[in-house]
């Protein structure tokens, strides 16, 4: 693929958000979404900021696995205090289609930003909480009932009465969720 050829697909499919940064470079800024495209060498790389790392932090780890696991061409990069979204190839081998991907690919890691390590997060710790209840006996209902206790003891913080039903509901939908989902051994 051709600097002109990249310049023909950014500009078809952004139109006139992109615009060409000479004599190696392309820049997309369109709604909430920015894309940076830069020749380097041989090689063609896409990058889309996230998030900064300040919020992402406790994250890092779920995001490498995800760099193994989920990403496939797309990857998740650390610079300047920020997370990236990441797309390099080797620019002769590159294809109309395969650029689109790319391009498809890192709109969606910036789309999904990182909710998905934060509700995995959550899920961890609540079925932590599920086993706790599980290896003390505890039925769900027990287990809803003690958290609605502890919010209207002021236990889980003083939240007032619309907050902590907000609150309530959301744990009572997680534990509904996964409570069949953990099996306790009580050997």
């Amino acid at each position: 693929m051709t600097g002109d050829e990249i310049s023909a697909v950014l500009s078809d499919r952004f139109g006139e958000a992109c615009q060409k940064v000479p004599p190696d470079a392309w820049r997309v800024e369109a709604d909430d979404w920015r894309l940076i495209a830069i020749e380097s060498g041989p090689w063609l790389k896409l990058m889309t900021p996230i998030v900064p790392v300040t919020e992402a932090q406790s994250f890092l780890p779920q995001m490498m696995e995800a760099n193994f696991d989920d990403t496939q061409e797309a990857r998740y990069a650390l610079h300047q205090e920020v997370i990236w979204g990441i797309f390099q190839y080797d620019e002769a081998a590159l294809g109309v289609e395969q650029l689109n991907t790319a391009i498809d690919k890192l709109q969606k890691l910036k789309a999904d930003g990182i909710t998905g390590f934060f509700t995995r997060t959550i899920e961890v710790q609540v079925k932590k909480i599920i086993e706790a209840a599980k290896l003390n006996g505890q039925s769900l209902e027990a287990t809803i009932q003690t958290l609605d206790r502890f919010y209207s003891e002021g236990v889980m913080g003083d939240m007032g009465e619309t907050d902590s039903q907000k609150a309530l509901d959301a744990w009572k939908y997680q534990l509904e969720r996964l409570w069949p989902t953990v099996d306790v051994d009580r050997a």
